[in-house]
């Protein structure tokens, strides 16, 4: 396995271990009406801790979750109890969903050592291992995050971008056939941009093997090994695409962390409908 995903069985011979920190990075569409929070306390992995999305952000946005400040990020995750010698392992309730988020954005902010474990709490739970319930309160540590700028796309670097751009959003709202989940959108794409929905990278709540990866950038009209900026309704899906690249070899994913929530609620950025111009065309 690629080290940016460990397997159900590394992590249970591993908790343990003081240099290993679980975290439960949970999240879902407002729609959904789950509270990961609460799900959390309910039954998690023993020694997990809970990575808060939407409040370890920049909360003087008004986007959902960007990315916050790199001193914020330190003293939220030296709250957690972890520290720059530590190995984060990370997970959430639906397989593979917003635990690739919380990856990227260790990594975004310096931390390598981090990786998501795969199938995540459905698969451990399915293999009947241990689980803890309730609220964890660690000690805290010291944390140093540096911001890693070639990670991090922003609507400026967009408009000016002539390169790759993959939308892991379904195809209707690619397409502008079906309404946004948020209100106040536009509905369609970032012209030039191709669709990749994250499902076509994820089977069963397991990342898809790097060959199944490349192939599926390559039918959507992505070269898998150029540099690629992903993006989708508010940077969950789109660190999907850009974890499924790192696994298939391609380490130059950079996640647009406004993406749709950004550019479709502006009235000075450009919208394509219908499905994207292929070079072919």
């Amino acid at each position: 396995m690629s080290e940016a995903i460990v397997s159900t069985e590394w992590l249970a011979a591993r908790l343990d271990d003081d240099r290993v920190r679980i975290l439960d990075g949970s999240w879902y569409l407002p729609s959904e009406g789950r509270d990961p929070r609460a799900e959390f306390e309910a039954g998690h992995i023993p020694g997990a801790r809970f990575f808060a999305i939407d409040d370890i952000a920049d909360r003087t946005s008004n986007l959902p979750h960007m990315l916050p400040s790199a001193s914020a990020f330190a003293d939220a995750v030296g709250e957690l109890g972890i520290s720059n010698d530590d190995r984060v392992i990370v997970y959430d309730g639906a397989g593979l969903f917003s635990a690739a988020r919380v990856w990227w954005t260790f990594r975004a902010f310096g931390h390598d050592d981090v990786a998501v474990l795969d199938g995540g709490w459905p698969r451990w739970t399915q293999q009947g291992r241990p689980v803890e319930t309730g609220s964890v309160s660690p000690a805290p540590r010291t944390f140093r995050a540096d911001i890693r700028p070639s990670l991090i796309t922003t609507l400026d670097q967009v408009r000016a971008h002539n390169g790759q751009i993959a939308d892991a959003r379904g195809a209707g709202r690619f397409e502008g056939t079906v309404p946004e989940p948020r209100p106040g959108l536009r509905s369609g794409h970032i012209p030039g941009s191709r669709n990749l929905p994250f499902g076509a990278v994820i089977e069963d709540g397991r990342l898809r093997p790097a060959a199944a990866i490349r192939a599926a950038f390559e039918a959507a009209g992505l070269d898998p090994d150029r540099e690629v900026v992903t993006t989708c309704g508010s940077g969950i899906t789109a660190s999907v695409l850009a974890l499924a690249l790192f696994t298939a070899g391609n380490e130059r994913a950079s996640v647009y962390d406004g993406s749709w929530s950004e550019w479709g609620a502006r009235n000075d950025t450009p919208v394509e409908t219908g499905p994207a111009a292929r070079s072919d065309d």
